[in-house]
Order: C-alpha cells, then sequence, then structure tokens
C-alpha cells in the first residue's frame, strides 16, 4: 500500500493551491487538511509541521516537507507523471528565477495589497484601503513587466508546457485578476496575458480554483 500524501494548508491561500495544482497535474491522489496560519493563537500541533506558523506543509508517509518551492521539487522527482523540471539547463533556471521572482516581489502587491484588499476586505465588511492598492499596483507593474519579458522569451511561461513555474504564478494572477484593477494591467502585457488565456484553461488550474464565500 502506498504512503499516503497530506497537504495541511488553507483554503484561501495561494501557496496552498499551487500545491494542490502540482499534485493534480502530477495525478497523485491526496488529502487536504484545513490548516488556519492566521489563527492567534497557532495550534503547537501545527508548529510542530511548521515552525513558522506558515502553510503548506506536505506529509508523504512519515516524510514531511514545508516551504512551497522545495515541496513542488519533492513531488515532481517523488512521483510519476509528466516532469515539471524542464531537463534543460536555461529552462530549469528561467522556472526558478519565476518562482523566486513571485515569491520576493509579486506576492505582496498582487495579492496582499490589491487583491486582499479589493477582495477580502470588502467580504469582511471592510472598506478597501485604496492607497494600498495603488501602492501594490505601483509594484506590480514592474513584477508584470519582467515576468512579460520571461513569458516572451519563452524559456519558461511558453503558453505549451506546463512547469513548476506555470504552477507558482497562476494562483497568484488568478487573484490579482479578480480585482478590476488588476486585469487591466494584466491586459497591458501581450505575452503574459497570452500565457494566462492558455493556463487558466488547464485542467489542474480549473481543478483547484478557490471558492470564495459571499461574506466571512
Amino acid at each position: 500500500m502506498p504512503d499516503s500524501v497530506i497537504v495541511h494548508g488553507y483554503r484561501f491561500s495561494v501557496y496552498t493551491r499551487i500545491v494542490h495544482m502540482i499534485l493534480r497535474q502530477k495525478d497523485v491522489a491526496y488529502t487536504a487538511v484545513e490548516v488556519d496560519p492566521f489563527s492567534d493563537p497557532i495550534a503547537e500541533e501545527h508548529l510542530q509541521m511548521h515552525p513558522f506558523g506558515r502553510v503548506p506543509i506536505l506529509s508523504h508517509g512519515a516524510f514531511q516537507i514545508y516551504e512551497t518551492a522545495a515541496i513542488g521539487r519533492y513531488i515532481d522527482l517523488a512521483f510519476d507523471g509528466p516532469r515539471l523540471v524542464p531537463a534543460d539547463a536555461k529552462r530549469a533556471a528561467t522556472m526558478a528565477q519565476v518562482a523566486s521572482t513571485i515569491d520576493n516581489y509579486g506576492y505582496w502587491p498582487m495579492v496582499r495589497q490589491v487583491a486582499s484588499q479589493r477582495i477580502f476586505g470588502p467580504l469582511h465588511g471592510q472598506p478597501a484601503d485604496e492607497t494600498e492598492i495603488s501602492e501594490g499596483l505601483k509594484a506590480s507593474r514592474v513584477v508584470l513587466a519582467a515576468l512579460d519579458r520571461i513569458a516572451d522569451e519563452g524559456l519558461a511561461l511558453d503558453g505549451q508546457s506546463l512547469s513548476l513555474a506555470d504552477c507558482h504564478l497562476a494562483p497568484m494572477i488568478g487573484y490579482f485578476v479578480q480585482a478590476t484593477e488588476g486585469a487591466e494591467e494584466l491586459k497591458s502585457h501581450s505575452a503574459l496575458s497570452r500565457w494566462w488565456k492558455w493556463v487558466s484553461d488547464q485542467q489542474s488550474f480549473k481543478d483547484t480554483e478557490i471558492q470564495l464565500p459571499d461574506q466571512f
């Protein structure tokens, strides 16, 4: 009997969705366990799995690992299915560059400033902070321009073969474009827009769609 695969994550987390998308792409059966990283205090059993109290965490039998990029690499090596890390050195390096760019420069402005303020604030009955949104859009433009150049170059985000770069970026853009301002910003980047049209039609992306409530 194969070791069970469990994803401990938060249902609204883009990083949890990245892992779900990778597992779907590799056709790996898994169980999702809900963990709220915003609970106060954070449960001790959660901190035992992740010393920084974040999500997601992957369990594969007795093995546990956290950090989304590391989880993605593990899944790609540990399971059969299409390889999500290119064999070509330049493509593999560019794939890693996309993930690092999003983590370091894209997540905060695109998700936490634009999407969270425009989408989650109103769901909580709170007015959106327009200053935060404006600052997030300004920072996002630099990120989108960089990713557009990568998509245009074609070593990653080529709109033909799905890699860990696509899985890492798609959930971020998925939140970003739910804000009207985010959708408009994406339209001005032609190569990235073509990629978005392609990746948002992939089954692994559709199957992991985050369902937002009418209100919290």
